[in-house]
């Protein structure tokens, strides 16, 4: 499937530098990473502190079923061979009933962040779209594309137009 996504991007690659060549225009062609422009815009770094302290809550949250797990489950290695069937059971069940409590909110929490995440980050990028779509306007770009994706093997580091598009970004404009 890889090759398949790289196949269609050379062929959009070679019919756009075709295109461009029968109308006598040089092919300019800007690369973009998208996790940079995020990471060091304001509101990427903003979103990103308030994802890192809803994290830390979350951790904060689980802590004490977490350390009761640890033990509960230290308590009943210690003394599961002296306790009768009963008793070994019950702490088995306990055990069993805080570790499935346990994970449970683990998922609440990753299901939170995941809904945090993507409403901080979803208006970020369409600013960032849209940034990179001025700076493409702007600087008379035939193509822009976005480093790290599969078909991009290789780059030359001057085609990284990041840092326009960063300060696009920080301009606020469209």
């Amino acid at each position: 499937m890889n090759f398949n996504k790289a196949m269609v991007i050379a062929i959009a690659v070679l019919a756009l530098g075709w295109g461009l060549a029968a109308e006598d225009q040089a092919v300019k062609v800007g690369i973009v990473d998208i996790d940079q422009a995020i990471g060091t815009s304001g509101a990427g770094k903003a979103a990103r502190e308030e994802l890192d302290q809803k994290k830390r809550e979350a951790e904060l949250e689980l802590q004490p079923m977490v350390e009761r797990y640890q033990e509960l489950a230290g308590e009943y290695q210690k003394k599961r061979v002296v306790l009768s069937d009963e008793k070994r059971r019950e702490m088995e069940v306990d055990i069993t009933e805080l570790q499935n409590r346990i994970e449970l909110k683990q998922s609440e929490a990753q299901t939170r962040l995941r809904m945090d995440f993507e409403r901080l980050i979803t208006p970020l990028q369409q600013q960032l779209d849209k940034a990179v779509a001025k700076v493409g306007r702007d600087g008379g770009y035939s193509l822009i594309l976005v480093r790290g994706q599969p078909p991009i093997l290789y780059s030359r580091e001057a085609l990284d137009i990041t840092d326009l598009v960063i300060a696009q970004v920080e301009k606020g404009e469209e």
